[in-house]
């Protein structure tokens, strides 16, 4: 069974078009993010200053999925 990807904290600083977010993590880098599956069906809104977890991906490390948010 594959591991799972540990989550990132950061804050998301702007929204861009087609459901893409530009999230600076904890550490200070900033990387571009989109909603998983599980939040996009329940239609969660973010903006700028949401506070939420990403799980980076394996081969680039610039891009992410948003997995939580946290209010």
């Amino acid at each position: 069974m594959p591991e799972r990807p540990e989550l990132v904290r950061g804050v998301v600083l702007e929204p861009l078009p087609n459901g893409i977010f530009r999230v600076e993590l904890q550490n200070g880098a900033k990387v571009l993010a989109h909603v998983a599956d599980r939040l996009g069906t329940h239609f969660t809104r973010l903006r700028a200053g949401d506070r939420v977890q990403v799980e980076l991906a394996e081969r680039d490390h610039s891009r992410g999925r948003i997995r939580q948010v946290d209010r």
